[in-house]
Protein backbone atom coordinates (compact mmCIF):
# COMPACT_ATOMS: atom_id res chain seq x y z
CA UNK A 1 0.00 0.00 0.00
CA UNK A 2 2.66 2.37 0.66
CA UNK A 3 4.64 2.00 -2.50
CA UNK A 4 1.19 2.77 -4.62
CA UNK A 5 1.11 5.92 -2.26
CA UNK A 6 4.48 7.12 -3.11
CA UNK A 7 3.76 6.30 -6.64
CA UNK A 8 0.80 8.62 -6.71
CA UNK A 9 2.88 11.32 -4.72
CA UNK A 10 5.16 10.89 -7.48
CA UNK A 11 3.29 11.46 -10.34
CA UNK A 12 1.56 14.42 -8.67
CA UNK A 13 4.28 16.32 -8.82
CA UNK A 14 4.99 15.45 -12.20
CA UNK A 15 1.26 16.69 -13.24
CA UNK A 16 1.58 19.90 -10.80
CA UNK A 17 4.73 20.94 -12.61
CA UNK A 18 3.29 19.34 -16.32
CA UNK A 19 1.85 22.97 -17.02
CA UNK A 20 4.86 25.41 -15.73
CA UNK A 21 6.43 27.32 -18.23
CA UNK A 22 9.90 25.75 -18.40
CA UNK A 23 12.52 27.90 -17.11
CA UNK A 24 15.20 27.79 -19.82
CA UNK A 25 16.15 31.63 -20.38
CA UNK A 26 15.10 31.41 -23.64
CA UNK A 27 18.11 29.34 -24.89
CA UNK A 28 18.81 28.25 -27.59
CA UNK A 29 17.33 30.96 -29.30
CA UNK A 30 18.26 34.13 -27.08
CA UNK A 31 22.03 33.20 -25.50
CA UNK A 32 23.29 34.71 -22.14
CA UNK A 33 27.01 35.97 -22.63
CA UNK A 34 29.52 34.33 -20.37
CA UNK A 35 31.46 35.95 -18.12
CA UNK A 36 34.50 37.38 -20.05
CA UNK A 37 37.05 34.50 -17.91
CA UNK A 38 35.34 31.63 -18.94
CA UNK A 39 37.04 28.71 -20.18
CA UNK A 40 35.30 26.91 -23.09
CA UNK A 41 36.77 25.62 -26.58
CA UNK A 42 40.56 25.67 -26.51
CA UNK A 43 42.14 27.78 -29.36
CA UNK A 44 45.73 27.53 -30.74
CA UNK A 45 46.75 30.87 -31.16
CA UNK A 46 49.16 32.08 -33.42
CA UNK A 47 51.55 34.90 -34.11
CA UNK A 48 50.71 38.43 -36.46
CA UNK A 49 52.04 37.35 -39.36
CA UNK A 50 50.29 33.88 -39.80
CA UNK A 51 52.78 31.25 -37.74
CA UNK A 52 51.44 29.12 -34.62
CA UNK A 53 52.86 29.50 -31.36
CA UNK A 54 52.46 26.58 -30.79
CA UNK A 55 56.17 24.70 -30.54
CA UNK A 56 55.42 21.46 -28.95
CA UNK A 57 56.81 21.39 -26.13
CA UNK A 58 54.09 18.76 -24.57
CA UNK A 59 53.98 20.94 -21.56
CA UNK A 60 49.81 21.34 -21.42
CA UNK A 61 49.54 17.28 -22.09
CA UNK A 62 51.77 16.55 -18.85
CA UNK A 63 49.57 19.76 -17.07
CA UNK A 64 46.17 18.08 -17.66
CA UNK A 65 44.96 15.95 -14.69
CA UNK A 66 42.36 14.09 -17.09
CA UNK A 67 44.96 13.37 -19.31
CA UNK A 68 42.88 14.53 -22.19
CA UNK A 69 45.91 16.32 -24.91
CA UNK A 70 48.18 14.58 -26.65
CA UNK A 71 50.66 16.17 -28.71
CA UNK A 72 53.17 15.02 -31.36
CA UNK A 73 55.97 17.83 -31.92
CA UNK A 74 57.89 17.70 -35.50
CA UNK A 75 61.33 19.84 -36.06
CA UNK A 76 60.45 22.73 -38.52
CA UNK A 77 62.60 23.57 -41.48
CA UNK A 78 63.63 26.54 -43.29
CA UNK A 79 61.49 25.47 -46.69
CA UNK A 80 58.78 24.31 -44.06
CA UNK A 81 58.38 26.49 -40.95
CA UNK A 82 54.58 26.61 -38.92
CA UNK A 83 56.73 28.45 -35.91
CA UNK A 84 59.15 30.52 -35.10
CA UNK A 85 60.91 27.83 -32.94
CA UNK A 86 62.68 24.82 -33.33
CA UNK A 87 59.77 22.31 -33.02
CA UNK A 88 55.84 22.52 -33.73
CA UNK A 89 52.77 20.61 -32.99
CA UNK A 90 52.61 18.71 -35.79
CA UNK A 91 49.62 16.37 -34.10
CA UNK A 92 47.62 18.68 -31.22
CA UNK A 93 44.38 16.56 -30.42
CA UNK A 94 42.32 17.81 -27.37
CA UNK A 95 39.46 15.02 -26.10
CA UNK A 96 36.40 16.57 -25.02
CA UNK A 97 35.03 13.80 -23.41
CA UNK A 98 38.18 13.46 -21.21
CA UNK A 99 38.32 17.56 -20.59
CA UNK A 100 37.07 19.33 -17.12
CA UNK A 101 37.91 22.24 -18.14
CA UNK A 102 40.23 23.07 -15.51
CA UNK A 103 42.82 25.59 -17.34
CA UNK A 104 45.85 23.80 -15.93
CA UNK A 105 47.01 23.45 -19.84
CA UNK A 106 46.92 27.46 -20.69
CA UNK A 107 48.79 28.07 -17.59
CA UNK A 108 51.41 25.77 -18.69
CA UNK A 109 51.71 26.75 -21.88
CA UNK A 110 55.27 29.38 -22.31
CA UNK A 111 54.18 30.72 -25.59
CA UNK A 112 50.38 31.57 -24.58
CA UNK A 113 49.68 29.51 -27.89
CA UNK A 114 46.57 27.59 -26.13
CA UNK A 115 43.97 29.52 -24.15
CA UNK A 116 40.50 29.09 -23.86
CA UNK A 117 37.42 31.05 -25.60
CA UNK A 118 34.10 31.38 -24.70
CA UNK A 119 32.52 29.02 -27.00
CA UNK A 120 30.63 26.35 -25.10
CA UNK A 121 28.14 24.28 -27.20
CA UNK A 122 30.65 21.40 -28.32
CA UNK A 123 27.74 18.80 -28.42
CA UNK A 124 28.13 16.06 -30.76
CA UNK A 125 26.08 12.59 -31.82
CA UNK A 126 29.45 10.20 -31.61
CA UNK A 127 32.36 9.77 -29.56
CA UNK A 128 34.84 10.72 -32.36
CA UNK A 129 33.16 13.96 -33.52
CA UNK A 130 34.17 15.55 -29.82
CA UNK A 131 38.36 14.59 -30.11
CA UNK A 132 39.30 17.73 -32.03
CA UNK A 133 42.31 18.00 -34.24
CA UNK A 134 44.65 20.72 -34.83
CA UNK A 135 43.27 22.30 -37.69
CA UNK A 136 39.44 22.34 -35.65
CA UNK A 137 41.26 24.46 -32.86
CA UNK A 138 43.69 26.81 -34.80
CA UNK A 139 42.82 30.41 -34.87
CA UNK A 140 41.20 31.80 -38.56
CA UNK A 141 43.36 33.65 -40.45
CA UNK A 142 42.90 37.09 -39.69
CA UNK A 143 43.52 39.80 -42.56
CA UNK A 144 47.29 40.21 -43.24
CA UNK A 145 48.20 36.62 -41.97
CA UNK A 146 49.93 33.95 -44.56
CA UNK A 147 49.04 30.70 -44.03
CA UNK A 148 52.35 28.73 -42.79
CA UNK A 149 54.28 27.38 -43.42
CA UNK A 150 56.25 30.06 -44.70
CA UNK A 151 59.61 31.90 -43.83
CA UNK A 152 60.24 34.14 -40.84
CA UNK A 153 60.57 37.64 -41.27
CA UNK A 154 64.51 38.75 -42.83
CA UNK A 155 66.66 39.18 -39.55
CA UNK A 156 63.78 38.33 -37.36
CA UNK A 157 64.31 35.89 -34.72
CA UNK A 158 62.46 33.51 -32.40
CA UNK A 159 62.47 36.39 -29.10
CA UNK A 160 61.46 38.87 -31.95
CA UNK A 161 58.09 36.74 -32.03
CA UNK A 162 57.75 36.63 -28.27
CA UNK A 163 58.43 40.19 -27.74
CA UNK A 164 55.57 41.18 -30.09
CA UNK A 165 57.98 42.91 -32.83
CA UNK A 166 56.57 40.87 -35.28
CA UNK A 167 53.34 42.27 -37.50
CA UNK A 168 51.81 41.23 -40.77
CA UNK A 169 53.77 43.72 -42.52
CA UNK A 170 57.07 42.13 -40.77
CA UNK A 171 59.70 43.01 -38.33
CA UNK A 172 59.47 46.37 -36.50
CA UNK A 173 61.63 48.85 -37.60
CA UNK A 174 62.46 50.23 -34.47
CA UNK A 175 63.54 47.14 -32.02
CA UNK A 176 64.30 47.84 -28.18
CA UNK A 177 68.51 47.41 -27.32
CA UNK A 178 67.73 43.80 -26.10
CA UNK A 179 66.14 42.43 -29.44
CA UNK A 180 69.34 44.52 -31.20
CA UNK A 181 71.43 42.88 -28.83
CA UNK A 182 69.93 39.65 -29.19
CA UNK A 183 70.39 39.93 -33.03
CA UNK A 184 73.54 40.60 -33.29
CA UNK A 185 74.52 37.75 -30.63
CA UNK A 186 72.62 35.17 -33.04
CA UNK A 187 74.39 36.69 -36.24
CA UNK A 188 71.13 38.23 -37.77
CA UNK A 189 72.04 41.99 -37.25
Amino acid sequence: MASLRDALAGFGVTWKTMFKRPINDGYPEHKKPTAPRYHGRHQLNRHPDGLEKCIGCELCAWACPADAIYVEAADNTDEERFSPGERYGRVYQINYLRCIGCGLCIEACPTRALTMTNEYEMAADNRAELIWERDQLLAPLEPGMVAPPHAMPPGATEKDYYLGRVSPAGLDAEPDLFVMLDRVKQGKA
